[in-house]
């Protein structure tokens, strides 16, 4: 195999596993940023997707129903921005340098 082929191939694997290293830890991301009364705590994911949600014992009492949307709201707000804060620190500390292509050397 030429050894220029072979490089490229050997550049190709390495993205390979660095995006799937990269995707991982993107799948890792969640934020759980509490509500102003601290009575719920929702889950979200770097893609600011409501993977769970935790309302205290007795928060569906304590609140009217605006005011219970409202806690919930601003609470997964809260998280979407962290997770996104959160992935948007991700991808900016990631370096992407290309490989560096073999130039073949011109003759004069």
């Amino acid at each position: 195999m030429h050894p220029d082929v072979q490089a490229a191939l050997d550049a190709a694997r390495e993205l390979r596993h660095r995006i799937a290293d990269l995707r991982e830890r993107i799948d890792g991301i969640r934020a759980r940023r509490p509500s102003p009364g601290g009575t719920v705590v929702p889950e979200v994911d770097a893609m600011g997707r409501l993977t769970s949600l935790y309302l205290a014992p007795g928060t569906t009492t304590k609140f009217t129903g605006a005011e219970l949307v409202t806690e919930i709201m601003t609470a997964i707000r809260e998280s979407t921005v962290d997770a996104g804060l959160q992935y948007r620190t991700l991808m900016d500390n990631e370096t992407w340098n290309a490989p560096e292509a073999s130039v073949p050397a011109q003759h004069s």
